[in-house]
């Protein structure tokens, strides 16, 4: 292999695993293999104004196409602003390969400007994270990186690069990394045995999370809940796990208070576990859930979080999509439903809220190649009644307790398919964490569409704020000022054409019609400020 500087070979290793486009926000010491990415053909750069919004657009690409995704930060200080966006990429498992520059070895003892550990950074938000120090090794640690990153349970990594190490020659071939397949199914006596567990229950519930969607195993799961007759809830899950019409399921457990898993659970003599783990609320019970003699079969490739707090009965280390294939068939045809008494809650009646109207309008206008990002929090559960998520791919949720996810994944989501109709739902306060990648949006002609409910709170706050004091008795009283968004009025339509995005407030139901409209006619992006107090 002809010699050549590792700045340039990099481009190669790049191009043999189908990586073609960098999400990032450059920075000197990165500055020497920027610019050969100017010249290297059929590679582009993304070029976001702060790292959040650069992590946030290259999450929801790795989610579109099934990653990796490649990013690139600035040194200790880029990390830094990244950290928040890199947890949510970590406890959603998106295969993000993260690269950073820095100075270089030799200037490792002096403790200059913006000298930072940058591995220590990185570990305890990634799966993997490591630093470059001979240009012999540079592919080599690329390669292993988006293996990694891409061997399930996925997750995002981090290699750091020095520039003079990247300036040095090297030889290396560049050769399509390696993805160790994982579709395993365990052996017949361990299938065997967790099909009796659950043969033999009489009020099975399923509970089933993103690893579901990862595999592609929403069909199986549907047939294993049929062949069970038991109710499926979501768990940890932001993409799509089951039809959400279907009969059988009930919706999410949730992920802020352990009472409601307890509550939906009550009745269950046994749990089929899926892709997930128990239980992923803020606040968990410290004692199980489930009755005392409940028994559990747990399925997923992530052998870590298996029995990672309850124990389980059955523990499989497995793929769901063949696994609950073969469990179908084991458990044979399909039974009435569960006598479980807390499955099913009781049907609300639901007034029209702004939420509801204008969901509704855009579920009957949008067409069928409609994709969600749903960070809309308080205002999510209007938002899903009126366009529920059935197909897989069409929905995306905020995942992980971060916040700016929303407008940041749907241009991801765009860019990555861009014969879709991409709609971000997210909130007023949540929005702002990233609201400068609509100016990414308008420069590379991403036509996303970004709806910014706008109630002036940090409106979760306040109703978890309000558990908290039911919980221990404590007598209602006005919230924290901190909760507030009021004042100044954060005007989002004139804030969004300063960024080059046009947009419309929506403060009255007889507004929601005409902006719909206007919204989807709208060649580039488009910004609703749907005012929903």
């Amino acid at each position: 292999m002809a010699t050549r500087p590792a700045k340039e070979a990099i481009f190669e290793q790049f191009a043999a695993d189908g990586i073609s486009v960098m999400f990032g926000n450059p920075g000197t010491v990165e500055q020497g293999f920027l610019d050969v990415l100017e010249e290297t053909p059929g590679f582009r750069y993304v070029l976001a104004l702060q790292e959040s919004a650069a992590l946030g657009i290259a999450d929801g690409y790795a989610r579109a196409t099934g990653g990796p995704a490649l990013v690139q930060l600035h040194s200790g200080v880029g990390l830094g602003n990244g950290v928040g966006l890199l947890y949510q990429a970590r406890r959603g498992h998106s295969p993000l390969v993260v690269i950073a520059g820095e100075a270089g070895v030799r200037y490792e003892a002096l403790d200059g400007q913006m000298a930072v550990d940058l591995v220590a950074m990185a570990r305890p938000v990634t799966k993997y994270a490591t630093r470059v120090t001979h240009p012999g090794s540079v592919l080599r640690v690329l390669r292993r990186a988006v293996k990694i990153a891409m061997t399930p349970p996925r997750g995002p990594v981090f290699v750091a690069l020095p520039m003079d190490v990247l300036d040095e020659d090297t030889d290396e071939p560049a050769v399509t990394s390696t993805i160790p397949s994982r579709a395993t199914v365990p052996v017949p006596e361990e299938l065997e045995r967790a099909a009796a567990v659950l043969r033999a229950a009489r009020r099975p519930v399923v509970l089933a999370g993103d690893g579901v969607s990862v595999s592609g195993a929403q069909e199986e799961l549907a047939r294993v809940a049929e062949a069970l007759g038991a109710p499926v809830w979501t768990v940890n899950s932001s993409e799509l796990t089951i039809d959400t019409t279907h009969p059988l399921h009930r919706g999410d457990l949730g992920h802020m208070f352990g009472e409601h898993s307890a509550a939906a659970l009550a009745g269950a003599d046994a749990a089929l576990v899926v892709g997930t783990y128990l239980f992923p609320e803020v606040f968990p019970l410290l004692t199980s859930p489930f009755p005392e003699a409940a028994k559990i079969v747990h399925i997923d490739l992530d052998d870590y979080e298996i029995a990672k707090n309850l124990p389980a009965d059955v523990a499989l280390v497995a793929d769901p999509k063949p696994t609950l294939a073969a469990l179908a068939r084991l458990l044979g045809p399909a039974r009435p439903e569960s006598p479980l008494e807390s499955a099913r809650e009781p049907a609300e009646v639901y007034g029209e809220t702004m939420m509801d109207l204008f969901a509704g309008e855009l579920a009957a206008r949008a067409g069928d190649r409609l994709v969600v990002f749903d960070e809309a929090l308080t205002s999510a559960p209007a938002l899903l009644r009126r366009l529920p998520p059935r197909r897989p791919g069409t929905y995306f949720q905020t995942r992980g307790g971060s916040l700016g996810v929303g407008i940041p994944g749907a241009i991801g989501i765009k860019l990555a398919r861009p014969e879709d109709e991409v709609v971000a739902f997210t909130g007023d306060g949540g929005s702002m964490y990233t609201i400068q990648a609509l100016w990414t949006a308008v420069r590379y002609g991403v036509a996303a569409r970004f709806v910014i409910c706008d109630n002036r709170r940090y409106q979760l706050l306040d109703d978890n704020l309000e558990q908290y004091w039911r919980e221990r008795g404590i007598a209602a009283h006005p919230h924290p000022q901190g909760f507030d968004l009021s004042h100044p009025q954060i005007d989002f339509v004139k804030l969004a054409a300063s960024l080059g995005v046009p947009g419309v407030k929506v403060s009255k139901p007889a507004q929601v019609e005409a902006a719909v409209q206007r919204m989807l006619a709208t060649p580039g992006p488009f910004l609703v400020d749907l005012i929903t107090t």
